[in-house]
């Protein structure tokens, strides 16, 4: 499971009655912005794959880590959050602008119930700017255009994609999203991103029939990936250390375990 999605085609109006990705993701790292029917089918697949709130936990940790080394090492100022999901402690902004106020902000999104907690998100430092984008990951260049308005894509920019390509199903439209958005950045700008992945040296051979539960009684359908497919969508970029490796031991320092979710950061050359 992961943390953002992508809806197919226009924004969908709020439906409670149906899990939603979004607000699961949002019990499992413990907020308050969740229904009965999200707990409900939250608590299922937990108990037929206990790791996944770990996995919550460790895509989470993997966001502060990545920002923050971007922002006070690589001197990156601009972040474009492609599936921010809802807003939960130490969102992209608040770590940059904690390393530097300056930083500029675009979170993209898709959902109705993000939307309605965009005032949440759209809070900045006096220097800096955090703005909102009603967009579909499927429509790259809608997302680009858009984002120009705030960003000045002359200069780097971190693309962020954390859990929001396991909702295209199709791994070739995937493939091209990444490289459309990545050719509209300049070089020395960066990707960053999370996959969920069913290798079993993971421990990810659960999330198989927990993704088929999930996609007969939630919403929207999202699949898992194996290590060559998700290193292939940092193709023409240069992998930082550690390189490709569980989202959770990327430069966490030592004894930290492994979960089934894969995480990197890319530079553009």
């Amino acid at each position: 499971m992961s943390e953002s999605h992508p809806p197919a085609g226009g924004s969908p109006r709020l439906d409670t009655s149906v899990a939603h990705n979004a607000r699961v993701w949002n019990y499992w790292v413990g907020g308050k912005d969740n229904y009965e029917v999200d707990q409900r089918v939250g608590e299922h697949v937990a108990g037929m794959f206990p790791v996944i709130r770990a996995v919550a936990r460790a895509d989470r940790d993997f966001l502060g880590r990545a920002v923050r080394f971007l922002a006070a090492e690589r001197g990156v100022r601009q972040f474009l959050d492609i599936g921010t999901g809802l807003p939960t402690v130490d969102n992209t902004h608040e770590i940059a602008q904690r390393v530097a106020p300056e930083s500029r902000i675009v979170y993209v999104d898709n959902d109705p119930i993000v939307l309605v907690h965009a005032r949440t998100l759209l809070t900045s430092t006096p220097e800096g700017v955090t703005d909102y984008v009603d967009a579909d990951v499927h429509d790259p260049d809608a997302i680009v255009r858009r984002a120009s308005g705030t960003l000045d894509l002359t200069r780097p920019v971190a693309v962020m994609m954390l859990g929001i390509l396991n909702f295209v199903l199709d791994t070739e439209k995937a493939r091209d999203i990444v490289r459309r958005v990545m050719a509209a950045v300049p070089a020395g700008s960066f990707l960053v991103l999370t996959h969920p992945t069913f290798d079993a040296d993971l421990g990810g051979e659960g999330n198989i029939a927990a993704m088929e539960f999930w996609n007969e009684n939630a919403t929207p359908p999202i699949t898992a990936r194996g290590r060559a497919d998700v290193a292939a969508f940092f193709e023409g970029l240069d992998l930082l250390e550690p390189g490709l490796v569980p989202c959770s031991q990327w430069r966490s320092g030592s004894g930290a375990a492994a979960v089934p979710q894969f995480g990197a950061v890319a530079v553009k050359p």
